[in-house]
């Protein structure tokens, strides 16, 4: 950028859990600027994991959060011009977009899936992702395969 970067705008936390991360996960979800439709999916959503729930000791919003940082990539690859040829370059991410990539991934193939209503796509995405499986993790594990087998071209680092 030309001029001096953005500032960032402070996010108010969540009316049901007071969580920030909440707020922004929903604003991500969220379509044509209906916040509150967003906010019924995502609480209608955790209802489900929580009513889905075989662990006890956890709350949904603890499954939710481990189901974020499942999907959370820590590389990625970036495409750099050198001499003519593109290579895959593998970085790493900061911890901002770390998060938000996973949420970006967890709504996406929440919303490709086949269940009936997006609460409970999001629920059954969320519940997939906390073990381990679901395609939001295969995207993570997909993303760490092509950063590992690239790494040749690691010292091309801009």
């Amino acid at each position: 950028m030309r001029k001096r970067a953005a500032k960032k705008r402070p996010l108010l936390p969540d009316p049901k859990f007071n969580d920030q991360l909440v707020t922004r996960f929903v604003n991500m979800m969220m379509w044509d600027g209906k916040k509150s439709v967003a906010f019924k999916i995502f609480y209608d959503a955790i209802d489900v994991v929580e009513q889905k729930n075989t662990d006890e000791e956890k709350s949904a919003l603890e499954i939710w959060k481990e189901a974020l940082s499942n999907v959370m990539p820590h590389v990625e690859v970036r495409s750099r011009r050198v001499g003519g040829a593109t290579f895959q370059i593998p970085m790493q991410i900061r911890p901002d977009r770390k998060v938000s990539t996973a949420m970006k991934w967890l709504i996406s193939y929440a919303r490709k899936r086949n269940e009936k209503s997006m609460a409970q796509k999001l629920a059954a995405e969320i519940l997939a992702a906390a073990k381990e499986e679901g395609a939001a993790v295969k995207k993570r594990v997909d993303t760490h395969k092509m950063a590992e087998a690239n790494k040749a071209f690691s010292h091309f680092r801009f």
